[in-house]
């Protein structure tokens, strides 16, 4: 009994080691492309159509100027790429004759880029307006340089005529120091317009008779430290341009009457002295609310306005 369990275990691993042996020899064949065969007498070439297919390294490669890119974000970029161009080479974008106008020194360069980067995201990546950029003294190299660095558009740099920004002659000094240190005093200036006459001066009318401003009828005032949070979806410049509207803002506050003790009266003077000058529909009943006998709106340095 025991001599025949035996011849039992022997055959089982006779057939097992002839299966292995099998199995082995029908996975363990050279490569297709190989020239020489490890069975001549089974590869006969005389019974096969074969193609001898050449090593790998042997295989010259396309031109580089069509191989698809392998990574398929790749693949996804260069289409949208291409959608891109081709939709800016159609769109013909009407755009105003218009400039972002900033008055400002070198000392406030860095306090500018991040206004002028945001107004970039937000608003100007679309439509290229080009920036003037103003002053009293000469542009330095480096705030030239890292500005334009900042945008696609152009960027023009100006010297403020001493006539422009100097008190005129005309003006009776001992009368104007004299007011000044009075509204000083009462703290009437100084946290508002941090005491520099001539930067006002300058932005309330000079301003637009620069040369490098006699190109464009419109103009958008920006200042150092301002934000834009929001995109802008829409081009301000041709919505005035289209529907005449001469003066835009972003905010009006009350007006602080000890910086214009005298503004209003010297208004109703002339608006009594010429009523076929004023405007009929005006915006009377938005700067005062007793139709006209009083004035308290101040509107902040964030506008846009047309060349008159």
């Amino acid at each position: 009994m025991a001599k025949r369990n035996h011849l039992r275990y022997l055959g089982f691993a006779i057939a097992t080691l002839c299966f292995f042996y099998w199995a082995l020899n029908n996975t363990s064949q050279k490569p297709y492309y190989s020239t020489q065969s490890s069975s001549p007498e089974f590869f006969d070439n005389d019974s096969f159509d074969t193609e001898i297919i050449p090593p790998q390294d042997d295989i010259i490669p396309p031109p580089d100027d069509i191989i698809p890119p392998q990574d398929e974000h790749e693949i996804i970029d260069s289409h949208l790429e291409k959608i891109e161009h081709d939709a800016a080479k159609d769109e013909v974008k009407d755009v105003a004759k218009a400039a972002f106008v900033v008055l400002i020194r070198n000392g406030d360069l860095y306090s500018f880029r991040p206004s002028m980067r945001e107004l970039e995201d937000r608003f100007n990546r679309n439509y290229n307006y080009p920036y003037v950029f103003l002053n009293d003294e000469p542009f330095t190299e480096e705030f030239k340089k890292l500005i334009s660095a900042m945008t696609k558009a152009k960027t023009e740099y100006g010297l403020i005529p001493k006539e422009h920004w100097s008190v005129p002659e005309r003006i009776d000094m001992d009368l104007l120091n004299k007011n000044m240190t009075k509204m000083q005093e009462e703290q009437s200036i100084g946290i508002l317009f941090n005491g520099d006459k001539s930067y006002f001066r300058f932005e309330s009318g000079f301003f637009y008779r620069h040369s490098l401003l006699d190109k464009y009828d419109y103009y958008w005032r920006v200042e150092p430290g301002v934000r834009f949070y929001c995109d802008i979806d829409f081009d301000p410049f041709v919505y005035m341009r289209d529907h005449d509207i001469k003066y835009g803002f972003t905010i009006s506050l009350h007006e602080y009457p000890k910086t214009i003790p005298t503004l209003w009266d010297s208004v109703k003077e002339f608006s009594n002295k010429y009523p076929e000058l004023i405007e009929k529909d005006n915006l009377m009943e938005f700067i005062s609310n007793d139709n006209g006998e009083t004035y308290n709106l101040y509107v902040d340095n964030m506008s846009l306005l047309v060349k008159l």
